[in-house]
């Protein structure tokens, strides 16, 4: 990509970097609109890049859905997709290949919005999803033919929305298994957008997102994936301030394992001591 990109790699901390490289997936994606093909490589220099500057310091990665906005959802989205997947892939110890792998196909996941209306892609609200719901078909059609990406990440790109119970899009048959790629993309799509401002819906908390996805959508993704997530937050989180959905505010002391999503937090004016895993009333709605 030349000098003065690699220049700017070096001077750079990862926070810098990723934002100038959300700015430079903007840029790519205005061409796609305008009918260039997927820029397969240099999104490829741009993900193992980001990647190697995030596993230097991992809690880069749980902070992701800070840097979002609402104007940039799109272009936050993709980048961040590729660096939870790969980051994902990371802790389930595939081999550094098959991490980026993971990043450059989490990238591209959604570069087919590119051919939807510009409306789609200016402010999303939830009456448009019928119309999103052929964006990784075309998202498919654009890297279909590069040499970059494996043939498993091609398809995780395709079926990215799908679900492990055959529900979600495009359809697919339900005797049709998911490959890992394909999970980790998945995972790693709902979590950000989730966690993220967007015009129609607010962002909620991490912990409550991996909640919902553990419980409410139990079946449709996989276990051994979401877990993985979870106990990277659980890892960084001891320590962290939260705010609670009763607006206290609070301290995260203790993480029990298989209660990752509810930790013992210590209220700070009062200096109580709550469990969330049995005060089930409360949870965690903002770290803050």
């Amino acid at each position: 990509m030349g000098p003065e990109w690699d220049e700017m790699e070096e001077s750079l901390d990862f926070t810098d970097f990723y934002l100038k490289s959300v700015q430079t997936y903007k840029r790519l994606f205005k061409n796609w609109q305008a009918g260039s093909k997927a820029e397969v490589a240099m999104i490829r220099f741009i993900m193992i890049s980001l990647m190697d500057k995030d596993l230097e310091e991992p809690g880069n990665i749980l902070k992701l859905h800070h840097y979002c906005n609402k104007e940039d959802y799109v272009y936050h989205h993709a980048m961040s997709i590729g660096l939870i997947g790969g980051y994902i892939a990371y802790k389930m110890k595939c081999n550094r290949a098959d991490v980026y792998q993971a990043a450059i196909g989490g990238c591209l996941a959604d570069c087919g919005m590119a051919r939807l209306p510009p409306r789609l892609t200016a402010s999303l609200t939830a009456d448009d999803y019928e119309e999103i719901h052929s964006h990784p078909i075309f998202s498919y059609k654009m890297i279909k033919d590069s040499s970059i990406i494996k043939d498993s990440v091609k398809i995780a790109v395709l079926e990215h929305h799908g679900r492990l119970d055959g529900t979600g899009y495009p359809k697919r048959l339900k005797t049709k298994p998911m490959n890992l790629f394909s999970k980790i993309i998945a995972v790693a799509d709902v979590f950000h957008a989730m966690t993220s401002e967007r015009t129609y819906r607010k962002k909620q908390s991490p912990f409550k997102v991996l909640e919902m996805i553990l419980h409410d959508d139990f079946g449709k993704f996989d276990i051994r994936v979401v877990k993985t997530l979870l106990s990277s937050f659980a890892n960084f989180f001891i320590g962290s301030r939260v705010k609670l959905n009763n607006g206290f505010i609070a301290e995260i002391i203790f993480i029990d394992a298989g209660s990752e999503t509810r930790p013992v937090i210590k209220v700070m004016d009062s200096e109580q001591i709550i469990n969330l895993g049995i005060n089930r009333e409360l949870y965690i709605e903002e770290i803050l």
